[in-house]
């Protein structure tokens, strides 16, 4: 029988009031196709918090609002890496196109506490090949728990040599225990797993194993709040019972939800605190809300985040990553935005009121747009034009570029070319949840201003045909389902980082 595990549990070692955080450098060698975006990885779902490109010169800068004092995700060209930033800092920091972010520089006044990790994150890199966790693994307890004893504390020394060397923040220091102690966790709970897989489910550990459980959990809410890790190995220690509790449940209800599963559960952990199922529910719902999942399962865990999550922050975090996965809810009004037309003039989505509409949200450096993107468009605002107004939401990052790409790539098909001001940072991108990962995007709005569709970044998608015959009365040819519009160009999972929202969190590279 398939299992139903809340998560596959790792084995790791981490390598890797709001604020504005100015940020600004250089990627020497770097392309202005590829665009470098900051996640906080503390976060229950990882969307993008800004979305910068670089000058010809590869030069980029920008600012965005930080959610706190903490780690944060960094991506460039498929490739990320971590930095700690906080509230109110000017972040300088530059790389070569090749290995950024893998490799970076920083200068001013996030330097230290970013040179304190690095110098540990360097350290965890041999350590990682010395400690030989799979080989530990074999061991009996009593050897295990020695070896997991001396990497804690073999980590740990040298996080407080780092201290004296770089003198750090505070609360870096703390972050950077919490995540050795998070992971040395989750090393325990997969040693108990693989314990009761082969001696049976009826194995326990040691009370030295569990005290020494304890011990490293002596921050318990702070670990929560602030470790992905911490929350994983929350989980898994679920895993026995939620799988006994999942099976029948999913055998009478195959199409059932693991946050519906795992809210019914916690349901029956009258000892779980609100803040903890808060933050282990939200892990979870976060997983379910990803690109191509049914929209009636994204709605039923919309409604449990309403009503089964209390933290006001939490709540707001995901109900931003549904509307990122889903686009407006169907039948809601259409969000109005400022935007711009070529000659300056203002213009409004609730314009296209009499006649049915379709949003094009669009940025110059989607990959291939002009290959797989254009011709596409033009056959559908072809066919349905004569019904149908087109309204084509240019995400460039200034007003040149938005005149330049309109011109050059729409030139010839109808339909209003209107500019949000800010690209990824304007009204309208924030109205419509739209992101990086989610370019091109599609979004149908009836004759009374109101949504038709949930948001495609796939126009060759036969529910949108469908959503756009209805609308118009029109039908159209059959259209090969497989077309994309971005070669391998879906959008990708926002509980891992834009990746991002993830999505989802960052994951440290696993201990060979």
């Amino acid at each position: 029988m398939k299992k139903y595990l809340l998560l596959f549990i790792i084995a790791v070692f981490a390598v890797s009031c709001s604020k504005k955080v100015e940020v600004k450098g250089k990627i020497t060698g770097g392309s202005p196709l590829e665009r470098i975006e900051l996640i906080e990885a503390s976060g229950v779902a990882t969307l993008p918090l800004v979305n910068l490109g670089l000058d010809k010169n590869g030069n980029f800068s920008g600012s965005f609002n930080a959610p706190k004092d903490g780690m944060y995700e960094i991506s460039y060209g498929e490739k990320r890496n971590l930095i700690y930033l906080k509230a109110g800092q000017n972040l300088n920091i530059s790389g070569n196109g090749a290995t950024f972010p893998m490799e970076y520089v920083i200068t001013g006044d996030a330097k230290k506490n970013n040179d304190f990790f690095v110098a540990t994150q360097k350290y965890l890199g041999t350590y990682a090949q010395k400690a030989n966790v799979p080989e530990l693994m074999r061991k009996d307890e009593k050897t295990f728990l020695q070896g997991v004893q001396k990497i804690d504390s073999d980590i740990k020394k040298n996080i407080d040599e780092n201290i004296k060397k770089f003198n750090p923040d505070n609360d870096i220091v703390e972050w950077k225990k919490i995540d050795v102690s998070s992971t040395v966790l989750t090393i325990m709970a997969q040693y108990e797993m693989m314990k009761k897989m082969s001696e049976g489910p009826a194995f326990k550990v040691t009370k030295a194993f569990t005290d020494y459980e304890e011990k490293l959990q002596e921050n318990k809410d702070k670990m929560l709040k602030t470790s992905p890790i911490y929350r994983s190995y929350l989980l898994n220690k679920y895993n026995s019972d939620f799988q006994k509790f999942a099976e029948p449940k999913v055998a009478n209800n195959p199409g059932v939800t693991l946050t519906e599963l795992f809210t019914q559960f916690l349901k029956n952990q009258k000892d779980v605190p609100q803040t903890k199922k808060d933050y282990l529910l939200s892990f979870i719902a976060a997983q379910d809300m990803r690109p191509g999942a049914d929209p009636k399962a994204l709605d039923r865990v919309s409604k449990i985040i309403d009503e089964e999550i209390k933290d006001s922050g939490i709540k707001k975090s995901l109900k931003d990553l549904h509307l990122a996965i889903t686009g407006v809810k169907v039948g809601e009004a259409a969000p109005d935005a400022s935007l711009i037309k070529q000659d300056g003039k203002s213009y409004k989505i609730s314009e296209t009121k009499g006649k049915p509409a379709m949003l094009v949200f669009y940025a110059s450096w989607n990959p291939y747009i002009a290959e797989a993107t254009v011709p596409i468009l033009k056959e559908v605002v072809n066919f349905y034009k004569s019904k149908m107004n087109f309204v084509f939401v240019n995400l460039d990052d200034t007003k040149d570029q938005f005149i330049k790409t309109s011109n050059a790539l729409l030139k010839g098909i109808p339909g209003v070319n209107v500019y949000g001001e800010g690209g990824l940072n304007s009204d309208v991108a924030k109205k419509y949840g739209i992101y990086g990962f989610k370019l091109p995007c599609f979004v149908v709005i009836d004759k009374d201003g109101k949504i038709a569709s949930r948001s495609f970044v796939n126009i060759g998608e036969q529910e949108l045909v469908n959503i756009l015959d209805k609308q118009t009365g029109l039908t159209a040819p059959k259209v090969n389902p497989n077309i994309q519009l971005q070669p391998g160009g879906m959008m990708v999972d926002p509980s891992q980082p834009a990746q991002p929202a993830q999505p989802a969190n960052p994951q440290p590279a696993p201990v060979k």
